[in-house]
């Protein structure tokens, strides 16, 4: 399980991130006219040679800025995280996004992909499929990231930094169901961390907001991270790995119960005349079996 933390955009940041084991640290590049930027170069460099990853998130388009970028900053991920919808939640064309990631796939098969996936907060009455949307997203992505969707984003066409928890069972599903892992991100702060990877069982999680520092009226400040908090969360991140540890062993234990089960029944069955129950036995204990073997492998994957 990974941890992700946006946005560093100094290395002094990025050093401190490091020390405290972050796995992932993500930069922003604020415009098409300051993509350049010598302290995440800083930041990009620091990174060579250890465990930790750097992202880059650009907060445009245009494919011609963006290769020049990666050229100069050659990162471990690009992060895009354009909205797929309008504000009012309709999708809009999402095979112009991917077939822009294949391309960018073609020249730097180096460097790997994030995609974020909307996901509606806790209120929202907004209609549409996440899963539907990271679907379609797993064609090019190496790593999918489920995000908070607002409708009015903090920047406008993007989504992130919203400071905002996302429906939890969404995530979850995203996370059981596509073939490419998925980071939670959306609101986590060392506050909710713990419950949030337990219900969402994510291969790993993102904060930013949620580990900054805030001002007197309490508002999150951009580009200044909290390090007490985010040493907080990254030991809620671990305590809830260990929680996650005792639990794939558990659910070891439970399948190796009911696949002994299953073959003690299956061998007491009759050679002739199966009675129905009998049948429709099996076949419940047979879908607790795969039911609970998926877990367990799953389990297997987001843990390492």
């Amino acid at each position: 399980m990974i941890t992700q933390i946006y946005e560093i955009q100094s290395p002094q940041e990025a050093e401190k991130c490091i020390e405290l084991g972050v796995d992932q640290i993500g930069s922003v590049l604020l415009s098409r006219d300051s993509w350049k930027d010598p302290a995440i170069k800083e930041v990009a460099g620091l990174t060579e040679g250890t465990s930790t990853k750097h992202s880059i998130i650009p907060l445009f388009s245009e494919t011609e800025t963006i290769f020049k970028a990666m050229e100069y900053y050659r990162p471990g991920y690009v992060h895009f995280c354009e909205s797929p919808m309008d504000e009012f939640g309709k999708i809009k064309s999402i095979e112009k996004m991917i077939e822009s990631q294949l391309k960018f796939k073609e020249h730097f098969p180096e460097i790997g992909i994030i995609s974020t996936v909307p996901m509606p907060s806790n209120d929202s009455e907004a209609q549409f499929s996440s899963l539907e949307i990271g679907k379609k997203f797993a064609r090019a992505s190496d790593l999918i990231l489920a995000d908070t969707w607002l409708g009015k984003e903090p920047v406008t066409g993007f989504i992130g930094i919203t400071n905002t928890a996302g429906n939890w069972d969404v995530a979850r599903e995203l996370s059981l169901e596509l073939d490419v892992p998925v980071l939670l991100a959306g609101g986590l702060s060392p506050e909710n961390v713990y419950d949030a990877i337990l219900k969402v069982t994510p291969f790993g999680v993102d904060s930013c907001s949620g580990t900054n520092f805030v001002d007197e009226t309490g508002k999150s400040v951009r580009f200044r991270k909290d390090f007490e908090k985010l040493a907080r969360f990254m030991d809620e991140v671990r305590r809830a790995r260990e929680t996650l540890e005792l639990k794939k062993r558990e659910v070891k234990e439970k399948l190796e119960k009911l696949k002994e089960e299953l073959k003690e029944r299956e061998a007491a069955l009759p050679a002739h005349s199966v009675k129905p129950q009998q049948i429709i036995l099996l076949e419940e204990i047979e879908d607790e079996v795969s039911s609970t073997q998926r877990e367990y492998e799953h389990l297997g994957e987001i843990l390492g």
